[in-house]
């Protein structure tokens, strides 16, 4: 079998879950961000398991995302839209019984013309200049929005994961000046905020990243093991090139193996000639350059033929990689293509 398998351990995202529950008291209700496709792992096998774990709230980016979500956690759950309400949104909203997240004034009037009575949240831009009202724009509308009922009301934080910038008070103190006594639910911390404690968690904590085992959450449970399917070996001798443009030259005997997996995978070139691949708890360097379909991947110090080797697992997580190409998390697990074999480890 040439298709190689990513195992996603529902049991550990559950506990990550809880993990990030128990950070903050009984009053806050800990939420769950699923866009994405569950940050590339699946949204309705994370949904479902994360709802049977003990989330209630679910976040996505767009409408169309909150589809699956509705399919896989039942009628009565809500889910929020981080996106809002944009044009031509209304029957899905409506259909899936989804909470947009109401950005502008713009999107006010849109929701309340198209969908009066139907549930919405409010975002709010305390400092990021991303999505959200602007505190003048809030400060016009909020007597109206208000008196409709909203069900949350909430911000975004720029520097979360960097716990001493000074970003993170300035938002703080912003956040309250918009929304103290306004007696709506309030939402400021994801899984950055979750982290810098309870004066960033209001009514609700929404995390991310961290239920999927990534920074800044380092107390993370792995949820990702991604193994890729050996093809072939070959004994390669001291001063033969590997790979496309000769960029990798054997300096002594090598053996090689090739195995099923590159760039169309989510496996970036930049990891040519760097990245570490595992066979148990042997490391195999990947030699020569990343290829559409396949990396070789140098198994000389492995015992007997490996049948395929760990590029996630046990030994290195999704930042270890990211920190390799220069991103983050996020992009790793985004990027896993759609030709891996998925494999649900269940959960509780």
């Amino acid at each position: 079998m040439a298709q190689a398998q990513l195992q996603i351990d529902l049991a550990a995202l559950q506990a990550n879950w809880r993990a990030l529950d128990a950070r903050s008291s009984a009053q806050v209700q800990t939420a769950a961000t699923v866009k994405a496709n569950g940050y590339g792992l699946g949204a309705g096998h994370v949904a479902h398991a994360l709802a049977r774990a003990g989330a209630r709230r679910f976040f996505v980016a767009i409408a169309e995302e909150g589809v699956a979500i509705r399919s896989a956690i039942g009628p009565d759950l809500p889910i929020h839209v981080y996106g809002g309400h944009m044009e031509g949104d209304a029957r899905l909203i409506s259909e899936a019984r989804l909470s947009p997240m109401l950005n502008s004034a713009e999107q006010l009037a849109r929701h309340f013309e198209a969908l009066p009575g139907h549930p919405f949240g409010i975002q709010l831009d305390t400092g990021m200049n991303r999505l959200g009202m602007e505190p003048a724009e809030w400060q016009a509308v909020a007597e109206i929005a208000l008196s409709q009922g909203p069900d949350l009301v909430m911000s975004h934080l720029a520097c979360s994961d960097e716990p001493d910038h000074p970003m993170n008070p300035r938002q703080l103190a912003v956040f309250h000046e918009l929304t103290d006594g306004i007696g709506v639910p309030r939402s400021l911390a994801a899984t950055g905020g979750v982290l810098l404690g309870p004066d960033y968690h209001f009514e609700m904590t929404r995390p991310g990243i961290g239920l999927y085992g990534g920074a800044p959450f380092t107390d993370a449970q792995p949820v990702v093991r991604l193994s890729l399917p050996v093809i072939q070996i070959r004994d390669v001798a001291e001063g033969e090139t590997v790979g496309y443009g000769n960029t990798f030259t054997a300096p002594q005997d090598m053996r090689l193996a090739t195995v099923s997996a590159g760039y169309a995978d989510g496996i970036q070139r930049v990891l040519s000639n760097q990245a570490t691949l595992w066979a148990g708890d042997t490391p195999c360097p990947l030699v020569g350059r990343v290829s559409m379909d396949l990396l070789t991947i140098d198994v000389s110090n492995v015992d007997g033929t490996p049948d395929a080797l760990d590029l996630l697992g046990p030994h290195q997580g999704v930042d270890d990689i990211a920190e390799l190409t220069g991103s983050i998390g996020y992009e790793v697990l985004t990027d896993l293509g759609y030709r891996y074999a998925r494999d649900y480890r269940p959960g509780a």
